[in-house]
C-alpha cells in the first residue's frame, strides 16, 4: 500500500445524526466519545509540548480506541486500585504514555496540573509508565513486553483468582515484529485466555518510516489466527464500530481476542496526520496551539467507569506449615534436586506458583507440578514469556518461581531488567550452570548469569553449595522482595550442613577457621567443595586456610569477608565456575574496595570459552579445582607450589 494513501478501512462511518446505540451497557453517546477522544489528543499534545519531548502522534492515533474502552467497557474502582476485581490495562506501547495519563486525568485520578508535569524531574508521570503510579501494574516501554506480562495476569485471573476481570492491552504495530509478542499469543491461546483482549494500533508509521506491513492488516490477521487467537478487524476511528467490536470481543469464551485497528498517526491535526518524521517529537508551542484549536480546544470531560463487583479477599498471606526436606551430612544430592523438593514443600503456601520452560525434569520443578498441578504453568521453550508471566503473576500478588537452564535466562535479560523497573517480586532459578555441566559444551554453560543478575538493581543473588542450604534458601526466596535469583548445580555433591544449620540472605558461612589461618579460600556453589579439598591439601603442608562459603553473592557478607581479610593478612583466593568478570570475584573486590587495607586476591575463574568434556576435566581445564586453588594460595604466601 502506498505510504500516503488512506485505506478504505480508515473511512469513518460515524453518523452524528444517530447519537446513540444500545450495546448492553446502555446507550452509546457517540458525540461524547468523539469529544473525549479529542480531549485525549489535546491533552497528549499539551503534556508533551510542556515537556518538550514525548510521543503525541502515537497517542493521537489510539485516542479513539481508548476513549471507547474507558467510557464503555473498562471496569475499575479508581479510588481502590488494589481491588482484585478491577480490569487491568497495560500499555504495551508504553511510549504512548501521554494518552494513558490523559485517561487518568479524565477519570479524576490525576489533576490537569499534574498532567503538565509529564517527564519532569520528580514527576510520577515518567516518559514511559511505571508502577510509581498506583494504576499502573507494570513498567512498559521496552516494546514487546506488555502483552507477555498480560498473559501472566490473565493466567492469574482465569486459573488462580477465578475472578471475571479482563486484561486489556494496547499494542503498536511496530512491536508486532518482536518475537515475544508471538510467544505471548501462543501461550495465551494454549491456556484459552478468553479474558485477554489485545488492541493493536496499526498506524502504519514507526520511528523511521513505514512499518513492516503498513496498513495491510491481512498478514497480521493471518498470524494472529495461526497462533490460535481470534482476530477482529476494526476501523480505528469509527467509534461505533470500535464499541461493537469491543463488545464482541467480550463474548468470546475459548480464546484471546486481538483487535486489529487501522488508524492514522497524528489523527486530528492535518499538518502531521500520516506524516513521517513526527515519531517521538513534541509539537513546538505555536504548532501545538494550532493543533489544539483544530481539535476544538481544551476540554475537561469526566468519565465515570463502573466499579467491579465486591470480591472476598484472599486469606493466603502466611508462611506457616512448610516442612522443608532434610539431608544427611555427606549424602550426595544435586542442588537442583534439593530446589525441586523444597519448592514442593513451599506448595503448602497457596500464593506459591511455579513455572518452567520445558525442562522441569532437569530443574526438578516437576515435583511441584505433580503435587500442585493447578498452580504450575508450563511455558515451554519460551524464556521471555517465562519471565514475563512471572512478572504478571507477581502483579496479582502471587509468588512465582520460574526455572530453566541458567544459560537461557540470558535470552530473557531485557524482561528481567524491566522486572526491576516494575518493582516485581519474582523468583528465578537457573540450573546447569558453569563448566561443571561437562559434555554439553559452552552453549549450555551459564558463565555470565551471576554478572547479569548482580547488575539488576535491588536484586538478590544466591548460589548454594549443598542440598541443605538450597532448601533453606528456597524458603527465604519466598520471603524476599524484588528479583531473586538462585543458581543450582547439575552434579550431585556431598551435603555439608546439618539439619540445625541456619542461613540468612546477606551472610556467608565460615566452614573452616583457626586463629592461625594464613589464607582465605572463598567459593560459592560447586567451588566450595574444591576450596575444602584445597584446605586439606594445604594443611598437609603446614598451611592453615580459612574456607568461606559465599552462598549469598548479592547482598554479600562484608563483615565476614572483612574479618577473614584481617585474620589472614589480606590473602584471598576466590574460586568460581563463572567468567572472571562480574561474578563472585568481582562482588568481593567491589565490597572491599573501600577497605583501608583491601585484600590481595588470586582469582580462579573461567577465562576462555570452554569446550566439551567430563565435568571434572572441564573444571580442571578452567583452573578452578583444588590443585589450582592450592597453587594460588602458595603464590600469595610466596611459597613454592604447583603452578
Amino acid at each position: 500500500m502506498k505510504p500516503n494513501t488512506t485505506p478504505s478501512a480508515l473511512q469513518t462511518t460515524e453518523k452524528p445524526a444517530i447519537p446513540t446505540r444500545d450495546v448492553g451497557r446502555g446507550a452509546c453517546d457517540v458525540g461524547f466519545l468523539r469529544q473525549l477522544a479529542n480531549q485525549f489528543r489535546v491533552d497528549s499534545i499539551r503534556a508533551s509540548t510542556a515537556a518538550g519531548s514525548g510521543h503525541p502522534t502515537s497517542s493521537m492515533s489510539a485516542a479513539g480506541l481508548m476513549a471507547v474502552l474507558l467510557a464503555r467497557h473498562f471496569r475499575y474502582d479508581w479510588k481502590h486500585p488494589e481491588h482484585p476485581g478491577n480490569d487491568r490495562l497495560i500499555f504495551s506501547k508504553g511510549h504512548a504514555s501521554p494518552l494513558l495519563y490523559s485517561m487518568f486525568k479524565a477519570v479524576g485520578a490525576i489533576s490537569d496540573e499534574e498532567l503538565l508535569t509529564f517527564r519532569k524531574l520528580g514527576s510520577r508521570l515518567e516518559g514511559h509508565p511505571t508502577p510509581v503510579l498506583p494504576w499502573v501494574d507494570v513498567a512498559t516501554g521496552s516494546l514487546g513486553q506488555g502483552l507477555p506480562i498480560a498473559v501472566g495476569m490473565a493466567l492469574a485471573g482465569k486459573y488462580l483468582d477465578k475472578i471475571p476481570f479482563r486484561v486489556w492491552v494496547l499494542c503498536g504495530d511496530s512491536e508486532l515484529t518482536e518475537g515475544s509478542i508471538w510467544e505471548a499469543l501462543d501461550k495465551a491461546a494454549y491456556y484459552h485466555l478468553s479474558n485477554l483482549t489485545v488492541i493493536v494500533d496499526v498506524n502504519r508509521l514507526g520511528q523511521r518510516g513505514e512499518t513492516e506491513f503498513g496498513w495491510n492488516i491481512e498478514p497480521y490477521r493471518q498470524r494472529v489466527e495461526a497462533f490460535g487467537c481470534r482476530a477482529i478487524q476494526v476501523s480505528g476511528h469509527d467509534l461505533l464500530n470500535i464499541d461493537d467490536r469491543l463488545q464482541e470481543a467480550q463474548t468470546e469464551t475459548t480464546r484471546p481476542v486481538v483487535l486489529l485497528a487501522a488508524t492514522v498517526k497524528g489523527k486530528g491535526f492535518p499538518e502531521i496526520e500520516n506524516r513521517n518524521g513526527w515519531h517521538g517529537k513534541a509539537l513546538p508551542p505555536e504548532m501545538a496551539k494550532r493543533a489544539i484549536a483544530e481539535l476544538g480546544g481544551r476540554r475537561n470531560l469526566h468519565v465515570e467507569t463502573p466499579v467491579p463487583d465486591p470480591v472476598e479477599p484472599r486469606d493466603d498471606d502466611h508462611f506457616a506449615d512448610v516442612v522443608l526436606p532434610t539431608y544427611e551430612v555427606g549424602a550426595r544430592v544435586a542442588t537442583r534436586k534439593a530446589y525441586g523438593e523444597a519448592l514442593k514443600a513451599l506448595g503448602a503456601l497457596p500464593r506459591i506458583i511455579a513455572l518452567d520452560a520445558e525442562v522441569s525434569n532437569s530443574t526438578f520443578a516437576q515435583d511441584f507440578a505433580q503435587a500442585y498441578p493447578s498452580r504450575f504453568f508450563e511455558m515451554f521453550i519460551a524464556e521471555q514469556q517465562l519471565v514475563a508471566a512471572a512478572v504478571g503473576l507477581s502483579a496479582r500478588g502471587y509468588i512465582p518461581f520460574a526455572s530453566t537452564f541458567a544459560a537461557f535466562m540470558s535470552r530473557a535479560f531485557d524482561f528481567i531488567r524491566m522486572a526491576a523497573v516494575s518493582r516485581a517480586n519474582i523468583r528465578l532459578v537457573g540450573s546447569h550452570a558453569g563448566v561443571e555441566i561437562g559434555e554439553d559444551g559452552p552453549s549450555q554453560m551459564a558463565l555470565e548469569d551471576l554478572a547479569m543478575f548482580r547488575a539488576i538493581p535491588g536484586s538478590t543473588v544466591l548460589y548454594p553449595a549443598d542440598a541443605a542450604s538450597t532448601a533453606q534458601l528456597t524458603l527465604m526466596m519466598a520471603q524476599t522482595t524484588g528479583v531473586v535469583y538462585l543458581r543450582t548445580t547439575r552434579g550431585a555433591y556431598p551435603t555439608i550442613y546439618g539439619r540445625d544449620e541456619h542461613f540468612e540472605i546477606g551472610r556467608a558461612k565460615t566452614l573452616r577457621s583457626s586463629p592461625d589461618d594464613q589464607v582465605t579460600l572463598i567459593g560459592a556453589g560447586v567451588t566450595v567443595h574444591h576450596c575444602l579439598a584445597a584446605a586439606q591439601q594445604l594443611a598437609a603442608s603446614g598451611i592453615a586456610a580459612r574456607v568461606v562459603d559465599c552462598y549469598s553473592i548479592k547482598p554479600i557478607d562484608v563483615a565476614s569477608l572483612g574479618e577473614a581479610s584481617h585474620v589472614t593478612g589480606g590473602r584471598f583466593v576466590v574460586a568460581e565456575d563463572h567468567y572472571a568478570q562480574g561474578g563472585l570475584g568481582s562482588a568481593i573486590m567491589e565490597a572491599l574496595a573501600s577497605d583501608p587495607n583491601p585484600p590481595r586476591i588470586e582469582h580462579c575463574a573461567v577465562r576462555t570459552v570452554p569446550g566439551s568434556g567430563a565435568p571434572a576435566e572441564m573444571m580442571a581445564a578452567a583452573g578452578i579445582t583444588a590443585p589450582y586453588i592450592v597453587a594460588a594460595a602458595n603464590r600469595l604466601l610466596g611459597s613454592d607450589g604447583p603452578r
